[in-house]
């Protein structure tokens, strides 16, 4: 594809609106029900979301991780704690993710604090995935350089043997997390470019100002 061709790549949206009559005023039960909408449409992996995180400094990274749950507390994912992403956390817990639906013509954009979330549920949910999912997050060194990828199949094929008749310990290195929402911004596709935004703000424990924001 050349230049002049990528340029011209453009689609009208024209699925939906949104308005601020048709939005819920809280916006974990709008998410909820937009959430439930792309499981409807069977949207691939309508839980994949862009997780940005960044440096002391700023140098920003980003990544597609699996949303875990969510509630009026946050929204949870899972990962290794070593990973560039637990060490940029660790330094700098501010944090967004995003969700993309294509197919409803929506994007949803969450900012906020990351924290850890407790051991308990951390041993909870590594505990209900599958046992080779349990193995490679022992196995993997996640974001370190590797010399190859036989080095990780001999690893995975050690610990399948060692563990084949018992239960995968949860690596000390490897839990859960949960983005702390201060901001949420749900955006619906238009014609002409024309999008819905509409914006959520913190302003307290448990209440939001909601705003309309330009395209």
């Amino acid at each position: 594809m050349n230049q002049e061709e990528l340029q011209n790549l453009r689609k009208d949206y024209s699925a939906e609106t949104l308005t601020e009559t048709s939005i819920n005023a809280n916006p974990i039960k709008q998410f909820d029900i937009w959430f439930n909408e792309a499981v409807e449409a069977r949207i691939h992996e309508p839980n994949a979301m862009t997780l940005a995180t960044a440096t002391t400094d700023g140098r920003p990274s980003a990544r597609i991780v699996l949303l875990k749950g969510f509630d009026i507390n946050g929204f949870a994912f899972y990962t290794n704690y070593l990973s560039r992403k637990g060490k940029e956390i660790t330094k700098n817990p501010l944090g967004a993710i995003t969700f993309y639906w294509g197919e409803l013509e929506r994007q949803v954009r969450i900012e906020g604090n990351i924290e850890k979330l407790s051991k308990e549920q951390s041993e909870k949910y590594f505990h209900s995935r599958p046992k080779g999912s349990q193995i490679s997050a022992l196995a993997s060194p996640q974001s370190q350089e590797i010399a190859s990828r036989d080095i990780l199949e001999s690893k995975i094929s050690q610990l399948e043997e060692e563990y084949a008749d018992k239960d995968v310990p949860k690596p000390s290195f490897w839990g859960g997390y949960i983005l702390k929402p201060r901001l949420i911004e749900f955006w619906q596709g238009r014609p002409s470019r024309l999008h819905d935004r509409i914006l959520y703000k913190k302003i307290d424990n448990k209440n939001w100002k909601r705003v309309r924001i330009a395209p």
